[in-house]
């Protein structure tokens, strides 16, 4: 077959082109590789990046750091796993995404298994026990925690104080309502309500969920979404976002018409998370000496004045060609006093390293915060944040959850009923679907079973 001179030149360029991708140099990686999903941790790591290279004998020692989009980073890793592409000798994770790995049995999990070390070192005696939990899967640690992320009560200390209200009187959430109550403005052009809790934003239901004792799951990864802690934290947010007795608005975070709510008065307060407040300052200036913080009102008299939200960790992959050499690394970032205070000067965030409690920086006055010391706010309650859950089934059991708790807002809607009690058997019953659910995704997982019948023996 004679070929025409087009497919010739094709032929001679695909063959040019692989001999020029043969003899083409592939320069070879030298040093170890960080992945860091945040720019700010980015910036902030920099200086200490620099530092801890200088001080390496070769280049080969050296850390090169890369930001990688929070969902893609998680992707990657994933996809590297389990397909043996190459991964990073350290990465950062989100807590958001940390369940997807623990889906299948311990020895699968791509994060190197750094329990023995950590319990060696005694770091889980230097950092607060609940920091661990988001990384801690059947027993085992496979990240160091970056922060606490305790969570207080923004409030708009203008309005609040113009009106000669006394926070320190609010101890409970019924205070809470029963005293701002009065601030509330209805059926005007510019209403204000008290609390930007909404059942389409999930992640202030787990918050008050938490602080109440409640929960996805138990120690052991069992579903408990049907229980009476939950029943009675989602009657009150329906009994908060509906009917006549109404104190919530919808003003999510990162939400360009929740910002505007909050900067115009239209709701007075928010659930905090530490990495909140440092959000908050880069997004919301125009609020700066119009907010305040307290601790969260607790659901019962001398009950959790606080709960829990978001996390990041470091962890080493099991590929990582030299793991002591990763180790040193990630102390050297999660354990020096100097990046603690960068930390909290960037991202107002608390390091989890109790030793680092006392630093002054925390005590300083924050303009912010009409002068408040933030940082010793949060540290007075990052001792008391509640465990969370590593089950690879919380992102769903999230979304049945809130799932139920807007069937249950439908319902209060038909019926006209809204008080609490009157709320919780049907509760019950939307969470009884909820754990339904999440039971019959788990009972398809045989390496969740044997786990749990191995810890139940």
């Amino acid at each position: 077959m004679q070929l025409s001179p087009g497919s010739w030149s094709i032929l001679v360029l695909a063959a040019c082109s692989s001999l020029a991708i043969a003899l083409w140099p592939i320069p070879v990686r030298q040093g170890e590789t960080f992945w860091t999903f945040s720019l700010d941790h980015a910036a902030m790591y920099e200086p200490a990046i620099q530092d801890w290279n200088r001080a390496q004998a070769t280049e080969k020692d050296h850390v090169t750091e890369y930001v990688i989009g929070m969902g893609t980073l998680a992707r990657r890793l994933q996809s590297g796993f389990l397909s043996g592409t190459p991964v990073p000798d350290m990465t950062e994770v989100e807590s958001s995404s940390i369940s997807n790995f623990f889906s299948g049995p311990l020895d699968a999990v791509g994060f190197t298994d750094l329990t023995d070390r950590i319990h060696q070192e005694g770091l889980d005696q230097q950092m607060t026990l609940a920091s661990f939990s988001p990384w801690t899967n059947r027993g085992r640690i496979f990240g160091l925690p970056q922060d606490v992320h305790p969570v207080l009560l923004a409030y708009r200390a203008d309005v609040v104080e113009a009106a000669g209200i006394d926070v320190t009187k609010i101890q409970t959430w019924d205070d809470f309502v029963r005293l701002m109550r009065p601030l509330i403005r209805t059926g005007s052009e510019s209403p204000r309500y008290l609390l930007n809790v909404w059942d389409t934003n999930p992640q202030d239901m787990e918050i008050l969920m938490l602080q109440a004792g409640g929960g996805f799951f138990d120690g052991n990864l069992k579903p408990v979404l049907n229980s009476d802690v939950n029943a009675r934290v989602l009657s009150t947010i329906v009994n908060w976002i509906a009917g006549p007795q109404r104190i919530c608005m919808n003003a999510p975070a990162f939400d360009a018409e929740g910002n505007y709510l909050f900067l115009h008065g239209n709701v007075l307060c928010s659930l905090m998370p530490d990495w909140l407040a440092g959000i908050w300052k880069k997004d919301l200036p125009g609020l700066g000496g119009k907010i305040k913080l307290m601790p969260l009102p607790a659901w019962d008299q001398g009950g959790l004045r606080t709960s829990v939200f978001g996390g990041t960790m470091l962890g080493i992959p099991k590929r990582a060609p030299d793991f002591e050499k990763s180790w040193r690394f990630a102390k050297h970032l999660y354990f020096d006093p100097d990046m603690a205070r960068a930390l909290f000067k960037t991202d107002s965030i608390i390091s989890p390293v109790r030793a680092f409690w006392s630093d002054p920086v925390y005590d300083e006055p924050n303009p912010y915060f009409c002068g408040q010391p933030s940082g010793r706010l949060f540290v007075q309650m990052a001792a008391q944040v509640p465990l969370r859950t590593s089950s690879p089934y919380k992102p769903q059991a999230a979304i049945d959850v809130n799932n139920a708790l807007i069937r249950l807002r439908r319902f209060a809607e038909s019926k006209n009923i809204y008080d609490v009690p009157s709320l919780i058997s049907q509760a019950h019953v939307e969470l009884a679907a909820a754990q339904a659910d999440i039971e019959r995704q788990i009972e398809t997982n045989a390496f969740l079973q044997l786990s749990a019948r191995e810890a139940h023996e």
